[in-house]
């Protein structure tokens, strides 16, 4: 679920909807694959101020669900993930970089999208789901947590 966040003086809710496909639609996203990719983005959220709500696979693309702050540019964000999130699988799995033939891991395009919080987060969050084929994994969904640091 998605916060008002509050860096003073402002407060902002920019949530994004990206979606990156593998090199050259190549079907690599594995389960350890998947796994990869959900440790590598919780990494990021930890350095970067980017709060991922979800994070989806279906074989030969990634859904992500990202919230962050006015100052963080989508090309920056996306540029942050991909090279992130490449390196690691890579180094991680080298079976997909021998399925890729030593090449990259992300295609050089993505889909990138504005979501608002009234009304449409739910829907793209279902769209999510719902996209692609049957084998769509659900990696990562944030629940908001009441009274951190409470036991």
């Amino acid at each position: 679920m998605s916060l008002y966040l509050h860096k003073s003086p402002n407060v902002s809710c920019l949530i994004y909807h990206i979606v990156c496909p593998t090199k050259y639609r190549r079907v690599v996203v594995s389960n350890q694959v998947d796994e990869t990719i959900k440790e590598s983005c919780l990494e990021i959220a930890k350095r970067y101020e980017l709060h991922f709500l979800e994070i989806g696979s279906d074989e030969d693309h990634v859904h992500f669900l990202i919230q962050s702050v006015p100052m963080m540019l989508p090309k920056n964000i996306v540029q942050i993930i991909k090279s992130i999130v490449g390196r690691a699988v890579f180094e991680k799995n080298p079976e997909v970089k021998r399925k890729l033939w030593g090449g990259k891991f992300w295609s050089s395009g993505y889909f990138i999208n504005t979501v608002s919080r009234h009304g449409s987060e739910s829907a793209i969050a279902n769209y999510v789901k719902n996209q692609g084929v049957e084998s769509y994994n659900n990696l990562h969904k944030d629940q908001l947590v009441l009274f951190e640091g409470t036991t």
